[in-house]
């Protein structure tokens, strides 16, 4: 087959996502559309250098995703839209992929959106289409590994999910190098996680229960925190079924402090009135401050993920671990976190595209088949180290 794609975004992840698309997506066209034309034509000036030789066509669009007439005419004859664009956008797009009978996936991040995403399950499947929010690294490949997990025991009881994007050693105030969206990672910061504990739903919230947790070099010793987003639907998903479901951020070791301290100093809100009566705009400086002073060009970055499953098979107990750890790859330029990203979300937009994802809008870890999504990920460069009885 020859399937025609539609990237909607072409920054960082939007080119990762196309890249993989038309290596491993079976992709004959791949559109890259942006508000600003110049990225979309760098993004295809980039790809084609990338891939020489591929015989999928790429193209630059020009597109504001809150204009629909500008989305509708994009993403006419796409059999797969996929948005890495920030999340605010992914509901009003699911409708206007249901509307032109295109699958849709996104790199997600909020669970209100995302909820607000499947309540159009029967539109989706009068249309013969399938969405599937949050199919990034988390929420996303961490919510597979965890599926797949579940399905590999006869009584799964808890599942720890443990993720960060982090230089390859400690940079700056923040021992921290700004890898994505200001706007996502001050979101994950904020709110609350959605868990389950003892079996029941709870918030916890972001920033807390700082735990210390340790991988192979050169990682080495780091800190996880509660944040929001990572569990995405996963805590209702398998309620009435595990005792634990949780995620947590990683970080180097001291960086949370610093955070919780600026959070609470009101850096990131949108307005704060002084007790003069003055008004000042902290989030919009600590944006300009951290998109500056954290970009370390000449620091490459890592990413760690740990999804720990604990339960009994065959009357015995049982834990198994999977463990990912990736970095920035020199041949191609894209990051750890873009890889690992996209790639896991433009496999995902392959499965629809081959309708091995049924009709409808549903959670990633309900309708994306766990066992064929993994063992898929290797030829999307994704490599997953699986130990069993691990603690």
């Amino acid at each position: 087959m020859a399937y025609k794609y539609v990237v909607l975004g072409a920054g960082r992840q939007g080119v990762a996502l196309a890249y993989d698309l038309a290596r491993n997506g079976e992709a004959v066209e791949i559109k890259l559309a942006d508000v600003d034309p110049e990225m979309a034509r760098e993004a295809v000036r980039r790809l084609a250098e990338l891939l020489p030789q591929t015989d999928c066509r790429f193209l630059a669009v020009i597109c504001d995703v809150t204009k629909p007439a500008e989305v509708a005419m994009t993403i006419a004859s796409a059999h797969v839209v996929i948005s890495a664009v920030p999340y605010r956008f992914n509901a009003f797009l699911t409708d206007a992929a249901i509307a032109a009978h295109a699958s849709f996936c996104d790199l997600g991040g909020n669970t209100q959106v995302v909820q607000q995403q499947l309540k159009r399950h029967d539109r989706a499947v009068a249309a013969g289409v399938s969405i599937v929010p949050d199919c990034g690294l988390a929420p996303g490949l961490g919510n597979h590994l965890a599926a797949h997990g579940v399905a590999t025991m006869d009584a799964p009881d808890h599942i720890h999910v443990r993720c960060g994007g982090l230089p390859e050693e400690p940079v700056g105030p923040l021992g921290y190098k700004l890898l994505f969206n200001f706007d996502g990672l001050i979101n994950e910061y904020s709110g609350f996680g959605q868990f389950l504990r003892d079996g029941k739903h709870v918030k916890i919230p972001t920033l807390t229960e700082l735990e210390e947790i340790e991988f192979d070099e050169p990682v080495g010793k780091c800190e996880a925190a509660v944040t929001s987003g990572g569990t995405s639907t996963c805590p209702d998903t398998f309620h009435g079924r595990l005792r634990t479901y949780d995620y947590k951020t990683v970080r180097y070791p001291g960086h949370f402090a610093i955070v919780r301290a600026l959070m609470e100093l009101g850096c990131f809100q949108e307005y704060v009135t002084l007790p003069g009566g003055d008004m000042v705009e902290p989030k919009a400086t600590m944006q300009r401050l951290m998109e500056e002073r954290l970009r370390y060009p000449e620091t490459r970055d890592i990413a760690v993920l740990r999804c720990t499953v604990r339960g009994t098979q065959a009357g015995q107990p049982c834990t198994r671990r999977y463990d990912l750890f990736d970095r920035h790859d020199d041949r191609t330029g894209f990051t750890a976190m873009e890889r690992t990203t996209a790639f896991p979300a433009a496999l995902v937009a392959y499965m629809q595209a081959r309708k091995l994802v049924p009709p409808g809008a549903q959670p990633l870890e309900v309708s994306v088949p766990a066992e064929r999504y993994f063992d898929e990920l290797p030829q999307h460069d994704i490599r997953i180290k699986v130990t069993q009885n691990a603690e």
